[in-house]
């Protein structure tokens, strides 16, 4: 269980966050949807204590981190992080990236020397086999296409063997189609390795079709906590304010049915790909 206390972000006269509160079970894949400027990357920032909040705790399975160095470390070693622009080596191969994700547990001579036990290899190669990249092994990083890139992103994120894993905006630069085949392999891969997930997003229809719970923020502030089927269109109005066109829901879920259809003979064929 990952528990987050009453976090609060302030930027001088500015409150960012305001005493959010949530329980996130494990292998539950949480949506938090909002508009720009909402907090949502301020609040996984403040998480992993890439920024440091204002007030509030973060505990996992009982253990409160606060921000000394050692319970900074204890937090990232179980806290991993994707991020909306990859953050891969381009030059090293996609297996090195995805080792990356075992440095914590590697002495600081074996880190530089990229030096890994043949059991760290074992897992980097079982996590690309999760995303269906076990193919792109050997190639390097700049040769894959975005898409390509955050499916290793994930595959680092799971060779870390967290707890919890934070993903900001994750295809925010993708098109539809790729869009939702990473969001497809994210999900599946945590739920495999029942890992919780909180991942940021600003369309309606992803976090419909994927989040098994929505938490909607608008301005800091929690103003919806519940199931993708109580997001209505009220629901969506308070987390949106000003939004107006009453069909918003409809469209979203209109809009969720065509991409999945246009989507799954690309995932199947990646997926039978990976297993080549």
């Amino acid at each position: 269980m990952i528990e987050i206390r009453g976090l609060a972000k302030s930027y001088g006269a500015h409150q960012a966050l305001k005493d959010v509160t949530l329980s996130i079970r494990p292998g539950e894949f949480v949506v938090v949807l909002g508009p720009s400027g909402a907090g949502k990357s301020t609040l996984l920032r403040c998480i992993n204590r890439l920024a440091q909040p204002t007030a509030g705790e973060i505990v996992v399975e009982g253990t409160p981190f606060r921000s000394s160095a050692r319970d900074l470390r204890l937090l990232r070693r179980n806290v991993a992080m994707i991020f909306q622009q990859h953050n891969l080596v381009k030059r090293l191969s996609v297996l090195k990236n995805v080792l990356v994700g075992r440095m914590a547990d590697l002495s600081p001579v074996l880190s530089c020397l990229q030096l890994f036990p043949e059991a760290d290899v074992k897992i980097a190669r079982h996590c690309l086999e999760q995303v269906a990249m076990s193919h792109k092994a050997d190639s390097r990083a700049d040769a894959l296409s975005g898409g390509e890139q955050q499916r290793v992103g994930i595959a680092r994120a799971l060779a870390q063997q967290p707890k919890f894993m934070l993903a900001d905006e994750p295809v925010a630069s993708l098109d539809p189609k790729t869009s939702r085949i990473v969001l497809s392999y994210l999900k599946q891969s945590c739920k495999e390795s029942n890992i919780a997930v909180l991942c940021n997003l600003h369309q309606i229809d992803y976090a419909l079709e994927f989040g098994e719970r929505i938490v909607g923020l608008s301005a800091g502030e929690v103003v919806y906590d519940g199931a993708p089927a109580g997001v209505s269109g009220d629901v969506i109005r308070r987390i949106y304010p000003g939004l107006d066109d009453p069909n918003v829901l409809d469209a979203a879920q209109r809009l969720t049915e065509r991409r999945r259809a246009a989507a799954e003979a690309v995932i199947a064929a990646a997926a039978a790909e990976g297993r080549a």
